[in-house]
């Protein structure tokens, strides 16, 4: 079973990429980081990164059990994670075969967060979700840049056309 990571920014499109791959691969499973809770989790990003950035602040003792979970059950080819640290959490890198980064502009992936979770929001929200970017989100989204796309294995454009981006993803994934 070949183990791909899929890491992006906010809104820089991984679990797009990786639902559109999973319905096109059959015998994919996939797992998403946002559907997990884990202890230690980062409340304060700038605090954070202010800090170092260590990424093993997280227990990832939840995700690393249903990936062992997914390899034992046998029943698929490839497990697609949507996962943001590429192989930098020891708890988890030597699990993965192959680490894709999607490079989405931050302008871009900010526009998407905005159309995508403030659809009904008042404009005092969204206001006060620029000014929340500006002042602490951003930097987390540079300092990811930063440390997991130079840690990933493909780096795809994320401006391009989303079904130019799963093609691409898609192509990596049958190499990997």
């Amino acid at each position: 079973m070949k183990i791909i990571a899929f890491g992006a920014v906010t809104a820089g499109g991984k679990t797009t990429v990786v639902n559109a791959i999973k319905e096109r691969l059959p015998r994919t499973a996939s797992l998403h980081f946002d559907d997990y809770s884990f202890e230690g989790e980062v409340e304060d990003f700038s605090k954070w990164i202010a800090e170092g950035a260590d990424v093993h602040v997280w227990d990832l003792s939840p995700l690393k059990a249903d990936i062992e979970k997914i390899i034992h059950s046998g029943e698929y080819d490839y497990l697609l994670l949507d996962y943001p640290f590429a192989y930098q959490h020891s708890m988890i890198k030597d699990y993965l075969d192959c680490c894709i980064f999607i490079d989405t502009p931050l302008d871009i992936a900010l526009a998407r967060k905005v159309l995508r979770d403030m659809k009904d929001a008042a404009a005092d929200e969204i206001r006060n979700e620029m000014d929340t970017y500006l002042k602490y989100a951003r930097t987390a989204y540079v300092q990811m840049l930063k440390d997991h796309l130079s840690a990933s294995d493909h780096v795809i454009d994320g401006a391009k056309e989303l079904e130019d981006i799963i093609n691409e993803a898609m192509e990596i994934v049958l190499k990997c």
